[in-house]
């Protein structure tokens, strides 16, 4: 039978599949039926809507995402870290283009703590950002401007944005070379003096 063997578990697996098949958008309740052969009532017993759904693929993809990265900057520093955190984000991004839109959303503030890829994504980033010396507000400001340039890059790659000849992964490899150089060189909290006599 169809249904048999469905859980929670097999149906964000399924979701997560169907995102990068047809986009995150086209990741619908009533596809994902369609692709077990249920009705959409059934899946009802597996997550309470498409929100929930949704949710468990961006946090489905982002623990995946963040175990590549980790791999990657695994015993690494540096220029050397922040290149292999960069190259597995962009790899992950343009081989998982639906996973990937899955994790722009924005996860429930009362989700989030309970989330192991959440508090792993945070504790690789801000480690690989505190070998640069980087402690608050300076560690949130640089995790926003890679996060903006690693986003915007792929995001701009996958649609085809990039039409000089020049090659893609030449300028993505200056682009860290030039965020390498501004974190090594991050301009430190500006002090206004106290105007008063």
């Amino acid at each position: 039978m169809a249904r048999a063997g469905l859980s929670a578990d097999r149906l964000v697996v399924a979701a997560a599949e169907l995102a990068d098949e047809v986009g995150f958008d086209g990741v619908t309740l009533s596809a994902l039926a369609r692709r077990f052969g249920v009705k959409d009532a059934s899946l009802y017993a597996h997550v309470r809507g498409l929100r929930e759904l949704r949710t468990r693929l961006a946090l489905l993809a982002g623990g995946e995402m963040i175990d590549e990265i980790a791999d990657a900057v695994a015993g690494r520093a540096g220029r050397e870290a922040l290149a292999a955190f960069a190259g597995a984000y962009r790899d992950y991004a343009l081989r998982h283009p639906g996973r990937y839109a899955a994790m722009q959303i924005r996860i429930d503030a009362d989700v989030a703590p309970d989330s192991p890829a959440m508090r792993r994504t945070a504790e690789i980033t801000y480690g690989m950002l505190r070998a640069y010396g980087l402690g608050e507000p300076d560690l949130t400001d640089a995790v926003r401007l890679l996060r903006a340039t690693f986003h915007g890059y792929c995001a701009l790659e996958a649609a085809g944005g990039f039409a000089d000849p020049r090659d893609v992964r030449a300028s993505w490899d200056k682009a860290v070379d030039a965020l390498h150089v501004a974190l090594e060189n991050w301009p430190g909290e500006t002090v206004t003096p106290d105007a008063r006599p």
